[in-house]
Formats: structure tokens, C-alpha cells, sequence
């Protein structure tokens, strides 16, 4: 099996009627489900969702600057790591996402391996 990094992108569209807690607390739940039915097949090596805020160092200088402040349907807000046997069983493996429904998006990469 081979690892690869779901990247969670936006999932920022949510409707309404998902403003309540109990309707948060549902959708939470899906998550859940989704992490565990992962860790049953032996898939789920780990993940961690993050905080909107942060800062990016770039260049030679290493300029610090704050961010990210990409528009809210593009803004990484998770990760998982998992294993498959290839990248289309990987993609495969997305299709229980629960932010799907607000418009997320998933980006399924390779993890490289390094011979050190």
C-alpha cells in the first residue's frame, strides 16, 4: 500500500440552515463516521483539520507576512493521511467526504517516498 495526503480545500458554502449547533454537531458526525470507517480498513494513518489563520515565509529573506487570505473556497482547512494501492483507489476513497455538499473540493497527492 501506498500513502497519499487528502488535501481539503473550501467547503465554505454552507447553506443556512447548518447555522444551528445541532445541525453542525450532525454534519461533525459524518466526519467521524468517515474516520472510522477509513481506520476499520486499515486506511487511516492520521489527520488533523486547521485553523483559518497563519503565516507565510517566502524568499530568500524569509519575509514573514500574515495569511493565508486565499478566498474562503480555496482556503486548506485539512489533511489526512491514508494508504491505497494507487492513486485511483485513493480518489475512490473520497467519495464518502461529507463537504462535498458545501462545494469542497479534495486534492489526493502521492506521498514521495525518500530512500535516507
Amino acid at each position: 500500500m501506498e500513502k497519499f495526503m487528502f488535501i481539503f480545500h473550501g467547503g465554505s458554502d454552507i447553506a443556512p440552515e447548518m447555522q444551528s449547533p445541532e445541525a453542525m454537531q450532525n454534519h461533525m458526525q459524518k466526519w467521524f463516521a468517515w474516520v472510522e470507517k477509513l481506520q476499520r480498513e486499515g486506511r487511516y494513518e492520521g489527520g488533523e483539520p486547521l485553523e483559518p489563520r497563519g503565516k507565510f515565509v517566502s524568499g530568500p529573506n524569509q519575509v514573514v507576512t500574515d495569511g493565508p487570505f486565499a478566498e474562503s473556497k480555496e482556503l486548506v482547512g485539512g489533511y489526512f493521511i491514508i494508504k491505497a494501492k494507487d492513486l485511483d483507489e485513493a480518489v475512490a476513497l473520497t467519495k464518502d467526504y461529507p463537504d462535498f455538499v458545501f462545494n469542497g473540493k479534495v486534492e489526493v497527492r502521492p506521498v514521495q517516498k525518500l530512500d535516507m
